[in-house]
């Protein structure tokens, strides 16, 4: 299509000119640029991506499908990418959009892709489990350090662990810390460390550097080296944001080299001033201790039983005495109420005795064998009976029987 002509005139439709300019943009075909994503959203089963150039401030807004971003591998927001676009021109609204059909890291980002592949795949095997970190030592006998020779970071781990620790030994190995050789001779200084029986810990230290420099923290024989390391090992690399696969793998993960100076031995200063407050807390529980049993003492020893040794001899002779005479009071008192019950009986016993009766003027008649004569019909004339008085006998004879008038006989019934 040639070139529209157009005047006030004689303006062109709009569709012609939405359809010359999506004739030109389906002639530029395919293309493959490079960007930074800046951002990404997922909307059902599409991807859409604001991809920004790396120099000026130009950015488009690409659509994708999840299959190819997740082909490309574990991608993050800032990473570098080159893409293969197809621009498009809609002819309803004459929107432009761009749509992504291949995508793949570039510089930092293929790195880092790599990388977090990696880990992945050492994740699954288990290196990186919690269970399985060892715990430092509390005071280690001497310290393996693996650093680069005269680095600034072995001298942060060797002036701060110093200044916190005087006496504290150290084994040092230098070895690369970055370049094709530096895993092998990072695993060499492992295994000879890790084989001394006083290196109760391995600082394995590097300062700061760019995602390639510290590559070979993240090599793979690297990580199996400290993995199967039977000596705990500290990772000191770089700076706060810098996290290679070795901090994972590692018991401990120091933010820098400094930090791993105080994470494997105390502060002899701190150390010094706990001991201290421990001693007075110590001082001061003893002597409450001592102040308590001696109080304890005392109280035993103003006890009546201590200060007289036969307070309970008197003691147990009171109570004997007083119980005692409050057996005899019983006594007393159980024999007089027993006295009174006998005199009592006594007196209504003596009210009915036959004596009692003869004393008042009666007479107890008995006959020749000395049996009772209750009836003149038991009686003969001229009968000898015995009269049984208070005060003796009398012996009579029956001169005669008279019944008394009053008296029944025995025919009457």
């Amino acid at each position: 299509m040639g070139r529209l002509q157009s005047s006030p005139e004689r303006p062109q439709p709009l569709r012609e000119v939405v359809a010359a300019v999506q004739d030109y943009i389906n002639r530029l075909g395919t293309i493959w640029v490079e960007g930074q994503i800046i951002e990404m959203n997922r909307r059902r089963g599409l991807v859409f991506i604001t991809l920004r150039d790396a120099d000026e401030e130009v950015s488009v807004s690409v659509s994708a499908t999840t299959s190819v971003i997740d082909s490309a591998g574990p991608l993050t927001e800032g990473a570098t990418v080159t893409c293969l676009l197809k621009a498009t021109v809609w002819r309803k609204s004459g929107r432009l959009s761009f749509t992504c059909t291949d995508l793949r890291p570039s510089g930092e980002g293929r790195l880092l892709a790599a990388l977090e592949q990696r880990k992945r795949l050492l994740q699954a095997e288990g290196l990186f489990d919690p269970r399985l970190k060892k715990r430092l030592p509390v005071l280690p006998r001497r310290i393996g350090l693996i650093t680069g020779a005269h680095s600034a970071a072995e001298r942060d781990v060797l002036q701060n662990v110093t200044l916190r620790w005087p006496a504290a030994a150290f084994e040092v190995r230098h070895s690369l810390v970055q370049g094709p050789s530096a895993p092998a001779e990072i695993i060499a200084a492992i295994g000879e460390l890790d084989a001394i029986d006083q290196v109760d810990v391995i600082i394995i230290a590097r300062g700061g550097g760019s995602l390639e420099d510290l590559l070979a923290f993240s090599d793979e024989s690297v990580v199996r080296a400290v993995f199967e390391c039977q000596t705990p090992v500290v990772s000191a690399i770089g700076h706060e944001t810098d996290t290679p696969i070795l901090d994972l793998v590692a018991d401990h993960r120091a933010s820098t080299p400094t930090d791993a100076a105080k994470t494997v031995v105390p502060d002899v200063s701190e150390e010094l001033h706990q001991l201290g407050l421990a001693r007075s807390a110590m001082r001061r529980a003893i002597d409450t201790f001592v102040r308590r049993e001696q109080d304890r003492l005392t109280q035993l020893r103003s006890r009546p039983a201590l200060q007289n040794p036969l307070h309970s001899f008197d003691l147990r002779h009171r109570e004997i005495t007083e119980l005692q005479r409050r057996v005899g009071r019983a006594i007393d008192h159980h024999l007089r109420a027993e006295g009174t019950t006998i005199d009592h009986h006594l007196a209504r016993v003596r009210s009915l005795s036959p004596r009692a009766t003869l004393a008042r003027g009666y007479a107890i008649v008995a006959d020749g064998d000395g049996a009772e004569v209750t009836s003149v019909e038991s009686v003969d004339t001229d009968e000898a009976l015995r009269i049984l008085l208070a005060d003796g006998q009398l012996g009579v004879r029956v001169q005669d029987v008279a019944r008394s008038p009053r008296h029944p006989q025995p025919d009457d019934t």
